[in-house]
């Protein structure tokens, strides 16, 4: 994963809007980003995608109505801000909670996590990191650029992220009066310059968060690199040097999830990409077996409940 070559976007003439029965599917949709989404709550899946492009510049609003784990790269040489909608169950940002009065901020090229719940809509801005910096020196911003890149959720004032999602809702609506493409992207740019005036970044209580963060990154490693192969909580344990309850609470804090649950849900994901992309001589058995589900019965109805389809049904609508 992760290999494919990105740039900045280029003028788009519309709005596109893109929808997906498939949580990879619909990552894909996303232009110039790199992503990989596992589905972790039972059901299927729907996402959809409305998305205008500028030059060095993306604006588009994502709903996903099952909730995620997303593994996402965005394009180099950029900064991406991802705004919730208001009223929504709590995400998280590797790992870190998302507040209600937060949004998130990550440099292009860097990769990072995201953990989102059921019915969860988020507005996306990516803007070319020097096109920002210009802007911002023209007006004489401060935008305090070593903490827009360390940390990734900015308090901002309710307020001011108020107008941002309804200054987005509008944009993203199609109305056929809306402002012409450069007086667009301008109100966007100047909208951007004033989330990055208010913003406050939120710290991480470094100890404690980077022992939770770095036991489950150890075993999702070992994990990742022993996926035909049954394993115990016991290895876990001696894997990553910890007890089986801060094992329990590191995966619960920083990934929503148990252990177990984390290996189960990973696995059928890893299986459904697989089937997705397998090809025509391959068997629902001869898949399942390579990730580790032996006992076929149990997986089948493990993945018709996760996916709210039969393995085979996918299979049929490989690529």
């Amino acid at each position: 994963m992760f290999d494919k070559c990105m740039s900045a976007p280029n003028e788009g003439a519309l709005i596109s809007v893109s929808e997906a029965r498939d949580a990879d599917l619909h990552a894909s949709n996303l232009t110039n980003w790199q992503q990989e989404y596992d589905q972790t709550s039972r059901g299927r899946f729907y996402g959809r995608i409305v998305e205008l492009p500028f030059e060095g510049l993306q604006v588009f609003r994502e709903h996903t109505n099952q909730a995620l784990q997303q593994k996402c790269v965005v394009w180099p040489n950029s900064v991406w801000l991802g705004i919730p909608l208001a009223a929504q169950a709590e995400s998280r940002i590797n790992g870190l909670a998302v507040q209600s009065n937060a949004i998130m901020c990550r440099p292009g090229g860097c990769h990072f996590e995201l953990t989102t719940p059921q019915e969860y809509d988020l507005y996306g801005l990516v803007v070319d990191q020097q096109a920002l910096i210009a802007l911002a020196n023209t007006h004489g911003v401060n935008l305090h650029w070593q903490e827009l890149t360390e940390h990734g959720r900015l308090a901002i004032p309710e307020k001011t992220l108020r107008e941002v999602r309804f200054l987005l809702a509008r944009l993203l609506s199609g109305d056929k009066g809306r402002a012409p493409r450069r007086l667009q992207y301008d109100i966007v740019m100047m909208a951007l310059l004033e989330v990055l005036k208010a913003e406050t970044p939120q710290p991480v209580k470094i100890q404690s968060y980077a022992h939770r963060k770095n036991v489950v990154d150890c075993a999702r490693h070992f994990l990742d690199h022993h996926l035909d192969e049954p394993v115990t909580i016991t290895q876990l344990c001696d894997i990553t040097n910890v007890s089986r309850r801060t094992l329990q609470y590191s995966f619960e804090s920083i990934l929503d999830m148990s252990p177990i649950q984390y290996l189960r849900i990973s696995r059928l994901n890893g299986v459904r990409r697989a089937l997705i992309n397998a090809g025509h001589n391959s068997a629902v058995s001869e898949i399942a077996v390579r990730w580790g589900f032996w006992h076929l019965s149990q997986f089948a109805k493990d993945y018709r409940c996760l996916f709210g389809e039969r393995p085979s049904e996918t299979l049929e609508r490989r690529a």
